[in-house]
């Protein structure tokens, strides 16, 4: 009980700091390394029972006190070689397609059938999808949100959508994180124990037709009502510099494409087409982008070209800093749960209570869209707590599909009604209106979405 007691006092003060908007890789780096070596004090106490202090196969230093940072080093070492760089890769690749200006390109092709509907309502729910689609191959839903802001949004306020309505429908275009170049689609898919392309095809579409089907009907009833009860306040927005002309760089139109073939590779090679030659995220992410690199070079000087490429890899090393050691620092917290007994406690206590493997899932989703809102983060929640989803699975009999998959949607969904995310901040900004007008519009989209993951999870896995 005195670890899971030490364990909450941790928590507490790592959301204390948190919400004060320290760096969360170091908040949960040290609640993990303070709850590690805690655990070796309580247990030479004889205050818990043993517990490893190292992941599973992981040799001790030969002394203690140094054992919790070769937790880290061990951690990182893996995460690094495996995980990491399918994060780092399909960042790179992102931001070199948004660069060349093959993003824009997409952006683009894929909203212009919108302009040839002239039911304004209807027209925001369709966008919707249209940017849940691109969010596949646009990972990042700021980066994302801001192409929207430029070639959507001035499509549906001119059809007569308010511009609080047409913010509100952007911010939410990349709510469901799908797809291989997801970083949290990625951990998912870890420890759901099967790789990226079989997580999105056979876990992530079956579930994401039925929550983005949610989403869209609730655009389309809950914006009306907001501009039919706003009145002409909901007009009366300046759009800030939301009407700027989006920047192809000069690309030509099949650049639209590219954005595309990391997907296209990684599904042709693959179980479900030609079994006999498989690729992986990160081969998939390299092969792509020489092969625009090579296109470039037919546009401009090869000099030039390879100056700009290496933006490539520059995107890597921001991902490393940002997400790859946001990943490593959530397990280290997860490991000292584990190691001062806490996440043990917690399965016999809910065992306990007789809950059902069902019950269990709505739980652990409903927890982490909490965190997920109060956090403004879809990534530093889902990191630190989905490595101990497979020990509840395992204890509860389960599948750890069916904990991992909605809780997977749900940080996402829980950053989109947050006032301090990041795309609910750029698309604000973008549009010259408060953050909190647009969460004020996102939050019943987004709560019967939760719903919809929660029931479709229920039936479909």
């Amino acid at each position: 009980m005195s670890g899971v007691i030490l364990s909450l006092l941790v928590t507490i003060f790592m959301v204390r700091y948190l919400l004060k908007h320290f760096r969360p890789q170091f908040v949960l780096f040290a609640g993990g390394l303070l709850l590690l070596f805690a655990a070796i004090v309580m247990q030479q106490l004889g205050l818990i029972d043993a517990a490893g202090i190292l992941p599973k196969k992981v040799a001790s230093t030969g002394w203690v006190g140094f054992d919790p940072f070769k937790c880290v080093s061990s951690i990182m070492s893996s995460r690094v070689a495996g995980l990491g760089l399918i994060i780092m890769s399909a960042a790179g690749y992102s931001k070199y397609m948004s660069m060349i200006g093959a993003s824009a390109r997409m952006a683009d092709v894929m909203s212009r059938p919108l302009r040839l509907l002239n039911s304004p309502y209807l027209v925001l729910a369709l966008s919707y999808i249209v940017g849940q689609l691109m969010n596949i191959f646009i990972p990042s839903a700021s980066g994302l949100a801001l192409l929207l802001m430029v070639t959507m949004y001035p499509v549906l306020v001119k059809l007569g959508v308010s511009p609080l309505s047409a913010a509100a429908l952007i911010a939410t275009s990349g709510c469901l994180d799908l797809g291989p170049a997801s970083g949290n689609a990625n951990l998912a898919a870890k420890f759901g124990g099967m790789d990226t392309m079989t997580y999105f095809v056979d876990y992530q579409i079956p579930i994401s037709l039925v929550v983005a089907a949610t989403i869209a009907v609730l655009h389309y009833f809950t914006q009306r009502w907001f501009d039919k009860k706003d009145g002409e306040k909901a007009w009366q927005i300046d759009g800030g510099n939301a009407h700027e002309d989006i920047d192809f760089k000069g690309a030509p139109a099949f650049y639209m494409v590219l954005p595309m073939i990391p997907l296209i590779l990684l599904f042709v090679f693959s179980k479900f087409v030609v079994a006999g030659i498989k690729l992986d995220v990160p081969t998939a992410m390299f092969l792509s982008f020489t092969l625009a690199v090579i296109l470039e070079c037919f546009r401009h000087p090869a000099k030039e070209v390879l100056d700009k490429a290496i933006e490539f890899f520059d995107s890597m090393g921001k991902q490393f800093a940002r997400v790859v050691t946001l990943v490593v620092a959530g397990e280290i917290f997860a490991q000292g749960l584990m190691a001062t007994g806490t996440v043990a406690y917690l399965i016999d206590v809910t065992k306990g209570l007789g809950l059902s493997g069902a019950l269990i899932m709505v739980v652990m989703t409903l927890f982490i869209t909490i965190i997920s809102i109060v956090m403004g983060s879809g990534n530093a929640p889902f990191f630190a707590f989905a490595p101990l989803v497979p020990d509840f699975a395992r204890e509860f009999g389960v599948s750890t599909i069916l904990l991992i998959l909605p809780m997977q949607f749900a940080t996402s969904l829980g950053r989109t009604v947050s006032p301090i995310t990041g795309v609910i901040v750029a698309v604000a900004g973008c549009a010259g209106i408060s953050p909190f007008e647009i969460v004020r519009r996102t939050a019943i989209p987004m709560a019967g979405a939760l719903v919809a993951t929660i029931v479709a999870t229920m039936i479909l896995v």
